[in-house]
């Protein structure tokens, strides 16, 4: 029998939340934006799921790749493409769902920022679900400094795009999405926080 391990791999915990509510179900057709080596995928590979991922690193696409024809051979090697999130190689309203973790507060500006969003919510279709989990200022506001705009230096000493409560219910509303859950931020010690933020899209 597969361990814990196996199965799931290192799954974030908030993105096996939504599995576990059928939010991301079988069937469901899923982009990892900014996928990395496949960290999140490894238990919809194994379920079959029709998995498609972006990343600008070509040894993490080499490595999805091959974790890819490990977990799912008939899967083609093409769903895994060299790409930034800006400019996701996808047609309009493809997936079923979009995973974008720990990816999005690289943004070196709201430009940047706000683009990688319209990409990804451009290959999304109505009724589908947008998951992105993201550094921010929320419970911190006092520990972070302002480097320029959103750009912040945290007490762990890396520079992050910094988003707040306010700025995700407003791009929620400018999205006329629908947020599916309370917008959710974990504290780590003080050293930096990462929130959790849900959508359908209408």
């Amino acid at each position: 029998m597969a361990t814990l391990q196996q199965q799931f791999g290192n799954i974030d915990i908030y993105l096996f939340d939504q599995i576990l509510r059928g939010r991301i179900a079988p069937g469901m057709k899923i982009l990892d934006a900014g996928c990395g080596e496949g960290r999140n995928l490894v238990y919809l590979l194994g379920k079959g799921y029709a998995v498609f991922g972006v990343d600008f690193d070509p040894e993490a696409i080499a490595f999805a790749r091959r974790l890819a024809r490990h977990l799912a051979p008939a899967l083609p090697a093409e769903n895994f493409q060299l790409a930034m999130i800006e400019d996701v190689p996808f047609p309009d309203a493809s997936f079923d769902a979009v995973i974008c973790n720990a990816v999005l507060h690289f943004a070196q500006d709201d430009r940047q920022f706000h683009a990688m969003l319209r990409g990804m919510w451009r290959v999304l279709k109505p009724g589908g679900v947008l998951f992105c989990r993201l550094a921010s200022s929320i419970g911190m506001e006092k520990q972070v400094k302002r480097i320029a705009g959103r750009r912040y230096v945290l007490p762990d000493e890396s520079e992050r795009y910094l988003v707040d409560e306010a700025f995700l219910e407003k791009l929620t509303m400018d999205l006329q999405a629908e947020l599916l859950d309370p917008i959710k931020t974990t504290i780590v010690q003080n050293q930096r926080c990462m929130t959790t933020w849900v959508l359908m899209k209408r």
